[in-house]
């Protein structure tokens, strides 16, 4: 096996991340030729990719995605996210360890997962529906994005019974509009829009450029949205911490409808106040869950009424 990842990457993934092992660039480019062209010796002698190229990133994901979750036809517009995957797999994870997944399923046949933003990449459900057998539920504001998921969902089969996508037609609005009065969903989770205007995203692009170069052992700098992002998915008024605010408020009217309430966090300095106003509308169990890949440290903020 080959790859990018270096031990204390690896080691830092969920145990049952398909993803901990260094890229199996042998694999991947059997099951996906495409990537061969885009597969190089790095400055470690290891084979890898350029992960300044979004086409690099982009043909790897859709290697991952075919060998490790049976997804053929997968793609994305340009300029929106292409995520990281053995870090999205992760959230999938651990949210399955909040849930007690085994203990629920032992119970019922079918767990529902509301998937707020659910991406032009439709990457969770992909993840979680092939790990776990969950149905999701995935909403998104933006039209190219959610034509983009539907054609994922319809460009592969096993996916076609397992995802629902809802289009939520007001941007100021996170469960209402889109929860529907008979649903119930054992846990919503969101990676909420990061900055608060698109200088605060150019800003951001640039400390990870410089992250990755130093992790990487690169040189060269390359002052570009390695990952894109359209305006809804990197920044709104507010940044985080105003998203998070109003999907904490929100979710008390929705309580009786979803069991785990979930949310990445990405910046640290917001757990203060999402704390606190967790306290404030009284929910009765709140958990975060530290998460870590490469030079990437997040946590999973949880809460419930139950």
């Amino acid at each position: 096996m080959s790859g990018n990842k270096n031990e204390d990457e690896i080691s830092k993934l969920h145990p049952r991340n398909k993803h901990l092992g260094l890229y199996d660039f042998k694999s991947l480019t059997t099951v996906y030729p495409e990537l061969s062209s885009f597969v190089k010796l790095n400055t470690f002698g290891n084979e890898s990719i350029s992960f300044f190229d979004p086409k690099a990133v982009k043909s790897l994901n859709s290697a991952l995605l075919k060998l490790y979750y049976r997804i053929d036809n997968w793609d994305i517009p340009e300029g929106y996210l292409c995520p990281p995957i053995p870090g999205r797999a992760d959230y999938i994870h651990n949210l399955a360890d909040l849930i007690n997944h085994n203990e629920i399923s032992q119970i019922t046949t079918q767990i529902k997962i509301l998937d707020i933003g659910v991406g032009a990449n439709c990457i969770y459900p992909i993840i979680g529906s092939h790990e776990y057998g969950w149905k999701f539920t995935g909403v998104e504001i933006d039209e190219v994005a959610y034509n983009s998921a539907q054609n994922i969902i319809t460009a592969n089969q096993i996916l076609k019974d397992n995802v629902e996508l809802r289009y939520q037609n007001n941007a100021e609005l996170i469960f209402f509009d889109v929860i529907k009065k008979d649903d119930y969903f054992e846990a919503s989770m969101c990676n909420p829009p990061f900055h608060s205007s698109a200088e605060e995203a150019m800003k951001g692009s640039l400390r990870k450029t410089k992250g990755i170069q130093k992790h990487k052992n690169i040189k060269e700098i390359k002052p570009i949205l390695n990952f894109g992002g359209q305006a809804h998915e990197l920044w709104c008024a507010g940044g985080e911490a105003a998203f998070i605010h109003n999907m904490i408020i929100e979710s008390v009217d929705f309580a009786r409808q979803v069991n785990w309430f979930t949310t990445l966090v990405s910046k640290e300095t917001n757990l203060p106040k999402i704390y606190k106003l967790l306290e404030k509308v009284n929910a009765k169990k709140v958990q975060t869950i530290n998460m870590s890949q490469g030079n990437k440290t997040s946590r999973i903020v949880a809460w419930t009424y139950n």
